[in-house]
């Protein structure tokens, strides 16, 4: 809903109906970008001359002779308002509305020029504290006269006295942001560590706590986009407690998630910066509120993690929807567990998941091809299911998803909720759009290494390293009689890395780079072993077969079973008490076993 604003004294409150749209709009701008709705409202400001009216003189405060008697906004009922802003977007709108509803106006140094450069009356912080600004900046509005002004409860009239007996006035409204620190730390060029530290801001988080604490008697904005819903609260005639305190929340959300970028890089400059810290903030942005949750319900949102680490880290967050319905939390937890996994393989590859597992994985210099073997795996499964590609969707490629036909009976044509990539041609993301209508199509970026896990728990929250390790971090330590062929080396490989993507107890069966059948899920590894079988069909003769952990037995058991189907090679990490009796089956039958030394859990 676009809102075109003059920022004219005669206008400096727009419509009362646009305004209250604006205000209804305030605190819950649903972010939903890249070809989402968003629920927010688009200001356009128009600076113009203020009326000599509305630059009338400012009186009062600035008045050094009239110090020792009541502050002129104690005698005369003056209106004021303190304005110091890093961020001056909407500046000269909100000015020439505050000015036109009658408030004096108070304000720091390059927030002043900019207000006087719009023609806007303002008084400078140094005239009311009698004190010029010193270190290098670095005070500016710590001063009685300020921070008595905007804490004095109106109530108290011990506090009225003691303000009046200083000669300081009372400041109605306190808009204030914060220096750009987390811009400046988060630039690509880097940042000197001086230079992050003079990027703090001090003053401007005192004057927001301040006017948040007394929200009652203060109105407190940290946000350009709430100015035209706070110029349409000033010109009601009854006061609302419930904006008032919205506007403090968010005040001292946007102070909580400033200070949590600055406990972060503070604590990356450390020596301990790479360990996981005694305490740490995870500051959280709403991008969308969720028709609903893992079932229709629960109540669910979106949320962006704004922490430093992530900046540029890629991942589904950061993805772009070109088209289709609106994501949901089940989207979002298969989407990404798509995109995780094709990103790991080199190769042009075609990955396919339900509820968060890969049925189908094919790695191929013909991504067509792949995406064919994929598919193939488990055409049932693969129905309904999200396919992610590591390579750019053309024209052909789209075709393909397009019109491919189920395996099952060759007719019906494959249904999917969404398909990520890294990129599409112009023709490939038309053709996309044409399939269906509900087709969610993202553009995601690799998600780079090193991250930190976090996942919840009743009452507290786990922390890990990524699992970032592929098959050239590690070496496959050949156990049996018999040794590999170098293309069964490859197929235990593929399989190593594709297991590591599903769900404990999981198997995966694979040959030639590409995935033959996987068991996920069970809670012990003999069902899930059968289950890839079963899937694998008469293919797996002569596969590799991958187990995300040790097996613990191995006569009668997994690995018997495995050597009995004519597996060719067998992954495991090892570790068990029995891995001499895993070795001894292996050697009985012919099948090569080697170990990682790495497991693979999957909770």
């Amino acid at each position: 809903m676009p809102l075109s604003l003059s920022a004219s004294t005669t206008a400096a409150v727009a419509t009362n109906a646009a305004a209250a749209a604006a205000r209804r709009s305030l605190f819950f701008h649903h972010r939903c970008t890249h070809g989402v709705r968003q629920d927010r409202v688009f200001v356009s400001f128009v600076p113009s001359r203020a009326s000599s009216v509305a630059r009338g003189v400012i009186r009062g405060m600035a008045d050094v002779e009239t110090q020792k008697a009541a502050s002129p906004s104690l005698s005369t009922g003056n209106k004021q308002a303190l304005i110091s802003l890093s961020d001056k977007r909407g500046l000269a709108f909100l000015g020439n509305g505050l000015q036109g509803l009658g408030y004096s106006i108070i304000s720091t140094g390059g927030t002043a020029s900019a207000l006087e450069e719009a023609g806007i009356s303002v008084t400078k912080v140094e005239e009311i504290t009698h004190f010029p600004e010193m270190l290098d900046g670095r005070v500016k509005t710590l001063h009685p006269s300020i921070h008595g002004g905007i804490l004095a409860r109106r109530d108290y009239s011990t506090h009225m006295e003691a303000l009046s007996s200083h000669g300081i006035g009372t400041f109605d409204i306190v808009v204030v942001n914060l220096y750009p620190f987390y811009e400046k730390v988060t630039a690509t060029n880097g940042v000197a560590f001086e230079d992050g530290i003079e990027n703090i801001d001090i003053g401007g988080p005192t004057l927001i706590r301040a006017a948040a604490k007394n929200h009652t008697d203060v109105l407190v904005v940290v946000d350009h986009e709430d100015y035209p819903a706070v110029l349409e609260f000033l010109q009601g005639k009854q006061d609302d407690h419930d904006f008032r305190r919205k506007l403090a929340w968010k005040a001292f959300q946007h102070v909580a998630s400033y200070d949590s970028a600055v406990s972060e890089w503070l604590w990356k400059q450390t020596a301990d910066g790479d360990k996981l810290p005694p305490s740490f903030t995870v500051p959280l942005s709403l991008k969308s509120t969720l028709r609903y949750g893992e079932n229709p319900h629960q109540k669910a949102a979106f949320y962006d993690d704004k922490s430093i680490s992530l900046v540029n880290a890629g991942g589904i967050a950061t993805a772009i929807q070109h088209h289709g319905k609106e994501m949901s939390y089940n989207n979002y937890l298969d989407a990404d567990a798509a995109w995780n996994c094709v990103s790991e393989f080199k190769s042009p590859t075609c990955v396919i998941v339900k509820h968060t597992n890969p049925c189908g994985v094919a790695s191929r210099q013909d991504v067509l091809e792949a995406y064919r073997l994929a598919v193939k795996a488990d055409p049932v499964s693969a129905f309904g299911g999200i396919v992610a590609f590591n390579t750019t969707v053309d024209e052909e490629l789209a075709k393909e998803i397009r019109e491919f036909r189920s395996p099952t009976d060759g007719s019906t044509r494959m249904f999917y909720e969404i398909v990520v990539a890294p990129k599409y041609t112009e023709k490939g993301l038309e053709i996309l759009r044409g399939k269906s209508k509900t087709l969610r199509i993202l553009e995601a970026k690799k998600s780079e290494k090193g991250m930190l896990s976090l996942r919840q728990v009743g009452g507290g929250w786990l922390a890990q390293d990524s699992d970032d390790l592929t098959p050239e971090d590690i070496k496959f330590n050949v156990m049996s009689e018999r040794v590999p062929l170098e293309a069964e080396l490859n197929d235990a490989e593929f399989a190593w890395l594709c297991v590591k993507h599903v769900k404990s107890n999981a198997i995966v069966i694979a040959k030639n780079n590409c995935m033959l059948g996987m068991g996920s899920g069970q809670p012990n590894r003999v069902e899930s072993l059968r289950i890839a079988f079963r899937k694998a069909g008469e293919e797996a003769k002569g596969a590799a077969l991958a187990s995300d952990a040790f097996f613990p037995f191995a006569w009668n058991d997994a690995v018997e079973e495995a050597c009995q189907n004519g597996i060719g090679v067998i992954a495991e990490p090892g570790g068990s008490i029995r891995d001499a009796d895993a070795v001894d089956c292996c050697n009985k039958y012919g099948v090569s076993l080697v170990f990682t030394n790495v497991r693979h859990f999957r909770h």
